[in-house]
């Protein structure tokens, strides 16, 4: 067994190949273990918050993520040149990507995550299907392999009953996924499902499988590491969908008994040994309104989500990340993961949920964060960011916990109150409606919930908007927005004696700034 002290792992510095609140999570992680970390950021992310916390930071190119989080070459020159041992890729970009893992390897670098095989096994969504269907899991009924000659999509279609999901077979994250009520509507749905999955993924291959509604989808977190060890940590509510991206986390699901977890979670650690994967990851499943569960898919990466799981566990994931990649046992039993009270997660992005959920974009003109007992903020906001249109519009996360649901949901109703951003639309609006309804308090969720309630509002129930804030918010931000002004000035006059003390800490101004802003 490898020695447990950070110093003799194989890797002391870290380049974080990502941007927003996630590199900064991982930032943290890196920090609190004693780990260097190095940022990558591209032309717009020059001021981002995740350039200023890193102990080194490097420009990898054009604002377009092709040219700048994707480009698999300059990301591996830049670990070499900053002497960088090991790669974490947080979520989206290049988190998923068997090439990347690939690369990682023949340049001596340890990948943060699962093996490129595992990956391979999972990552195809057909595929991952099959792997599923071979340990015993149960999937839901469909094709099992891609679909391209449209009779034959017909047939299966037919065979299956309507409604029916096109999916594309190199997808993920909700993306190219058309849903089909009726036969006159598939070969539409074909021809646009295959142009979406093109352009999301460079491949058009669908594939098709019945529609189960209405659903609940339920994921489970696990994390294996190189000696065997497969341990599950719960499972997550995920049902608060739009377009088929997740809006609303929580844990443990609130339709989920001791039988229904037993059940997901064996099937969940039998699928996982069954193609020998090392890391963290999830798997993810719909649970029909007959009880029964049906694999999806494995996300091979570390979730958006996964907050709720640390809330309830008390495990950070992140640094249990870096544990297994360094070659070490994971740091706890199965029998040693109890779950307590209950977590749930907002993601606050930058879209207009009165227009459709529309990215938005703008500079954050002020900003309050909440904070308090049960409150925990994952951000990379600060007052002047400008916000771009280039990447995934998540903002911040705010998690909270409560010794149970009841809890929970009112911690969360007083910190979004208290969480405040001016200048960009957000998601918050929707976020303080769905903490009051009877329906979501109730625990009744499926994937339909957002198209029965929010879009069938009645149109004279004007939601709240971003930036109509009452007197006493407003002068709260306007004293802290002339207070950094003042900093700012007076930093500036100082800046000659500042120049003469030797090195910056990112970390340390950031936290002055913050207590400053507040």
């Amino acid at each position: 067994m490898k020695s447990l002290s950070v110093a003799h792992w194989p890797f002391q510095t870290v380049l974080i190949a990502n941007r927003g609140e996630i590199a900064l999570r991982i930032m943290r992680a890196c920090r609190e273990l004693g780990l260097r970390s190095i940022a990558v950021y591209s032309d717009v992310d020059r001021n981002a918050l995740h350039v200023r916390m890193a102990d080194e930071s490097y420009h990898i190119g054009a604002a377009q993520a092709a040219q700048s989080y994707l480009n698999i070459p300059t990301l591996i020159e830049i670990a070499k040149r900053s002497g960088a041992q090991a790669v974490h890729p947080g979520y989206g970009f290049l988190a998923e990507n068997a090439s990347f893992v690939q690369a990682c390897e023949e340049a001596g670098l340890v990948f943060v995550g699962p093996p490129a095989e595992a990956q391979l096994a999972m990552g195809e969504k057909t595929a991952a299907r099959r792997t599923a269907q071979a340990a015993g899991v149960p999937i839901v009924p469909g094709a099992m392999s891609d679909v391209e000659d449209d009779a034959q999509a017909q047939e299966i279609a037919e065979r299956l009953g309507y409604p029916i999901l096109l999916k594309a077979a190199a997808g993920g994250g909700g993306k190219g996924i058309r849903f089909v009520r009726a036969a006159k509507d598939l070969l539409s749905s074909l021809r646009t499902a295959r142009s979406e999955a093109r352009s999301a993924f460079g491949d058009s291959r669908v594939y098709l499988e019945k529609a189960i509604t209405p659903a609940r989808h339920i994921e489970v977190q696990f994390i294996a590491d190189t000696y065997g060890n497969v341990v599950h940590l719960g499972e997550r509510e995920c049902s608060i969908q739009r377009r088929h991206q997740k809006l609303i986390e929580e844990s443990p699901s609130p339709a989920v008994d001791a039988a229904l977890r037993a059940r997901m979670t064996k099937a969940t650690v039998e699928l996982v040994r069954s193609i020998r994967y090392v890391n963290a990851g999830t798997a993810e499943f719909l649970v029909g309104p007959d009880g029964d569960f049906y694999f999806l898919e494995v996300n091979a990466r570390i979730q958006v989500e996964h907050p709720v799981t640390e809330a309830c566990t008390g495990i950070d994931l992140v640094q249990e990340q870096f544990r297994v990649a360094a070659g070490l046992p994971l740091s706890f039993t199965q029998d040693e993961i109890t779950l307590h009270g209950s977590a749930i997660e907002c993601r606050i992005s930058a879209e207009d949920p009165e227009n459709r959920f529309l990215p938005a974009t703008g500079t954050v003109l002020a900003l309050q964060e909440p904070s308090g007992p049960g409150v925990r903020v994952d951000s990379s906001l600060y007052a002047g960011l400008q916000v771009p249109l280039f990447y995934d519009p998540l903002l911040s996360k705010l998690i909270v916990w409560g010794k149970d649901r009841q809890q929970a949901i009112a911690r969360m109703r007083r910190a979004l109150t208290e969480y405040q951003i001016v200048g960009v639309r957000t998601t918050l609006p929707f976020a303080r409606w769905l903490m009051a309804q009877e329906r979501f308090i109730a625990g009744d969720l499926s994937t339909d919930f957002i198209a029965e309630t929010w879009d069938t509002r009645p149109k004279d129930a004007v939601a709240e908007h971003d930036g109509e804030l009452n007197p006493a918010q407003v002068a709260a931000l306007v004293g802290g927005l002339l207070m950094q002004a003042q900093v700012t000035e007076e930093k500036a006059r100082r800046g000659a004696t500042a120049g003469d003390r030797g090195e910056v800490s990112r970390w340390r101004d950031a936290a002055r700034r913050g207590i400053l802003g507040r």
